[in-house]
């Protein structure tokens, strides 16, 4: 009983706070059109959204979510309250359903809103307003909802459900091979711009940055959704080096080796992952496979000879005095060369 009465109080307080705030800004409508998915990832836990339009920084507007909580996309004629407000109910009890047709009722514009929602517990609701630009939909299926507006062709949320079920991989994984899908049938009208995804825990943990597993935008690129798999590459590359770094922490090198050689297998041109792998190599002892990896490297960038050094005078690496004079000889003998 105590937490559905707070529940009504929070949802009162909400539409109350939607209606005064709408009443006094009247003229804010942002046409953030473009095409999304809020899911969450039933083994896991898991909840994000994805989403691409042609609208600068589109991450910044669109997407939503708090861990143990939901997961929210406002669109269209943006309004960044379902965000903030959506959240708050679920947050205090309310399904996704009727924060969703809460929200709704409380606003003046809803015909020229989209908003989907899904809460912790899989529940999804979406409305697509009846003025919003064609073409204009939704589907919601189960653990996920899509939804796209002012597409150049339809049957992008149908392409989109097809997608996202037949993908394998991580959650962030299958909400960008929808948006890919979403393209592949034309996507928005007038193309392509920027681009964000987030995912969240299943629970929150008390730290905020911790429950944020993904949180990658792109602003303003030709093609924002070949960035955005380059980036989410990149962050699961170095979350292997994060994990690497922890295992050197706990002083068990054996499997910080492992991790960085995932890192640069993800990555094999990043100098820095190379680095950090020789590095691991040299704390256990197994120079001579350290050595040939720091010569390449310093031969391309000699700045990485200096920091040896200064990891030696942190006593973060530990490394026979001659190792560093043949390296050193080494960047002499190919800068004479050339």
């Amino acid at each position: 009983m105590t937490k559905w009465l707070a529940a009504l109080a929070a949802l009162l307080l909400a539409v109350s706070c939607m209606r005064a705030a709408l009443a006094v800004q009247p003229g804010t409508l942002r046409p953030v059109h473009t095409y999304s998915i809020v899911a969450r990832d039933p083994d896991t836990g898991q909840l994000g959204v994805a989403v691409q339009s042609h609208w600068f920084a589109v991450g910044s507007l669109v997407p939503w979510a708090e861990a143990g909580v939901g997961a929210v996309a406002t669109q269209s004629f943006v309004e960044a309250r379902y965000g903030f407000a959506g959240l708050d109910l679920m947050r205090s009890g309310l399904d996704a359903r009727h924060t969703l047709d809460a929200l709704l009722a409380a606003d003046e514009h809803a015909d020229v809103r989209q908003v989907a929602m899904i809460d912790a517990r899989g529940g999804t609701a979406v409305h697509t307003g009846e003025h919003c630009i064609r073409y204009a939909g939704h589907l919601a299926g189960e653990n996920f909802t899509v939804q796209a507006n002012l597409m150049l062709n339809a049957g992008v949320p149908e392409a989109m459900a097809t997608a996202f079920r037949g993908a394998q991989g991580s959650l962030a994984e299958r909400m960008l091979a929808a948006l890919d899908a979403a393209q592949a049938v034309g996507g928005d009208l007038r193309g392509k711009q920027s681009a964000a995804i987030v995912v969240v825990g299943a629970e929150a943990t008390g730290q905020p940055l911790q429950d944020r597993l993904v949180d990658l935008h792109v602003e303003d690129h030709p093609d924002p959704l070949a960035e955005l798999r380059r980036l989410l590459v990149l962050q699961t590359a170095y979350g292997f080096m994060n994990r690497g770094d922890h295992a050197l922490e706990r002083d068990d090198v054996d499997a910080a080796v492992e991790y960085y050689g995932l890192a640069e297998a993800l990555f094999p041109a990043n100098l820095e992952m190379q680095f950090w792998h020789a590095v691991a190599l040299l704390n256990a002892g197994r120079t001579e496979a350290a050595v040939p990896v720091l010569e390449k490297i310093i031969i391309v960038e000699p700045v990485w000879q200096e920091l040896l050094r200064r990891l030696v005078a942190a006593q973060l690496l530990t490394v026979d005095e001659q190792v560093l004079v043949r390296l050193e000889k080494t960047v002499l003998q190919t800068q004479e060369a050339e």
